[in-house]
């Protein structure tokens, strides 16, 4: 089954929108992909059966789903449900081919469990995830090493903790989302107690620590920088809910502000959105929350503001959470493109993070790219259908449809496949919006 959803997705890559109608109605976001990965990686950490809910049906955990079952696991996945029933115990003790798969960004969140399962792996390549910029792996093994694992260098890295991890303390040079998780899942089955400074708290990671914990590890500092792990001799089964992604939420609200429409948003998770409604704001975007669900009315003003100090401009700037979120970046870009005034977006993480806006410019934009984390938009300039060519980042393709479904006419977005790395139903959810897009 899975070689023909990929086969399928081989051949269907690019998104033919018809755009310029107001795109209106309710959404239900799907499960957040950067809490799923980590979470259905922490359950190998157990023998004991784990189940999981609100799983949302992606190309990533397809590729992890595999690798687990070809290694002995047990998984039960109703995707129409979005449940998924994981064993482990009869995972196999040693890997198929000595090697971890190198196709996916999520392998190196195997690294803790399989280290506490095998007490040894090899890595001959590193892993890859988008087109981003470099993902370095030294500070996985900087945070392994603190925690008593050893790392032999050679022709493949080898990595061992034979008698197990033991408690220790690490000061990340800078907030790593993935290598705060791996500090939390090997903390967690860790000899003694352990303390990560500067530790990330995206939204995700709080999610992996708070699925830690239903399976009973004992974890202080959730959504802080610094976390205190006290190791347990061993975790337990339990049951997970996915929270909402809300990188879905604000991509959705985005849609209806850039086509003129109204969208509402339940389960939008709002005690996350402060910064978020604010970036809003600062585009002319009024965002209302009504309970768990967020809004955006209809003929919304895309007027930028300026700021109050003279002689500045606009800034919508994205670095480690709590600041915005870098993911939603290009987002905001292109809502920027529709929206009276000029801004300046700054791109803290990503080397590579405005690689795209020639692509975005074939719409009409005007765009300014001053280095490589720093651009300026010049918004409201007339734009036009056009063919354009997605990189392989997966907001960068969202980006690009959306302006696509903003412009009166017909576009195309070539290698829009990447969007269902995040996005389990991105064509049906915007259908159901009145869209007309469809893949090709």
């Amino acid at each position: 089954m899975l070689h023909g959803r990929l086969f399928f997705a081989l051949f269907m890559s690019d998104l033919i929108v018809n755009g310029g109608k107001p795109l209106s109605g309710t959404i239900i976001p799907s499960g957040n992909k950067n809490s799923i990965l980590p979470i259905l990686c922490a359950t190998l950490l157990t023998d004991e059966p784990v189940t999981i809910e609100n799983v949302p049906d992606i190309t990533d955990l397809d590729k992890l789903v595999a690798f687990l079952r070809a290694q002995g696991s047990r998984i039960d996945w109703d995707r129409g449900a979005g449940v998924m029933r994981v064993d482990h115990s009869g995972f196999r003790r040693a890997l198929l081919d000595d090697e971890l798969p190198q196709d996916m960004r999520s392998t190196v969140l195997l690294y803790p469990a399989l280290l506490h399962r095998l007490g040894r792996i090899t890595i001959r390549s590193n892993a890859k995830g988008c087109s981003l910029g470099v993902r370095e792996i030294d500070p996985h093994l900087e945070v392994l090493r603190a925690l008593g694992a050893e790392v032999e260098e050679g022709e493949a890295l080898a990595i061992a903790a034979p008698s197990g991890f033991r408690g220790g303390r690490h000061w990340l040079d800078y907030m790593s989302v993935t290598v705060t998780e791996n500090f939390a899942m090997a903390a967690a089955v860790a000899t003694g107690s352990s303390t990560l400074m500067n530790a990330a708290s995206e939204p995700h990671v709080q999610d992996l620590c708070a699925a830690l914990v239903a399976m009973g590890a004992k974890i202080e500092g959730i959504g802080t920088s610094r976390l205190v792990v006290t190791g347990v001799p061993r975790l337990h089964g339990a049951t997970i809910a996915i929270n909402t992604d809300y990188h879905e939420v604000v991509t959705f609200l985005a849609l209806g502000a850039i086509t003129g429409g109204s969208v509402r948003v339940e389960r939008s998770l709002p005690h996350h959105f402060d910064l978020i409604t604010r970036a809003f704001q600062k585009l002319g975007v009024e965002i209302r929350h009504e309970g768990d669900a967020a809004v955006v009315g209809p003929r919304q003003r895309l007027k930028i503001e300026a700021p109050l100090t003279p002689n500045l401009l606009a800034k919508i700037e994205a670095a480690p959470w709590p600041y915005f979120s870098v993911d939603l970046l290009p987002v905001m870009i292109a809502l920027s493109t529709r929206a009276e005034g000029t801004i300046h977006f700054w791109n803290k993480v990503y080397e590579n993070g405005f690689s795209w806006m020639p692509e975005l410019a074939k719409f009409g934009a005007h765009i300014l790219v001053s280095d490589p984390h720093r651009i300026v938009v010049f918004g409201n300039r007339p734009l036009h259908p056009a063919v354009v060519d997605s990189p392989y980042v997966i907001r960068a393709a969202v980006a690009l449809t959306m302006v696509a479904a903003s412009v009166q006419g017909k576009s195309v977005v070539r290698n829009a496949e990447i969007i269902k790395r995040a996005h389990p139903r991105f064509v049906e959810n915007l259908r159901s919006l009145g869209a007309d897009l469809k893949w090709k």
